[in-house]
């Protein structure tokens, strides 16, 4: 049941803000815990579900170094709300 917190949470998050629901998305939390569980070999809930965290945490951040995101948004930024950055 602890494993599912994140899944349902991340789903409720992703229909309040984005009005949809993805099913791969909220499959692929349980899909890296259960590889996580065969890759580390331990019971420890807890682990699992920060490791986790840390991994998508470190892909998400990876992507968007690659897309190039700060750039872009700050493009955006700054045509819509016509800000200025130093």
């Amino acid at each position: 049941m602890l494993l599912l917190v994140t899944p349902i949470l991340g789903s409720l998050r992703n229909h309040v803000k984005y009005k949809n629901f993805i099913p791969l998305v909220f499959a692929r939390t349980p899909i890296i815990y259960f590889f996580l569980y065969l890759f580390l070999q331990t019971r420890n809930i807890w682990k699992i579900i920060v490791l986790e965290r840390w991994l998508m945490f470190v892909y998400k951040t990876s992507l968007s170094i690659y897309r190039n995101d700060y750039r872009n948004k700050k493009e955006k930024y700054i045509k819509k709300y016509k800000m200025k950055y130093d």
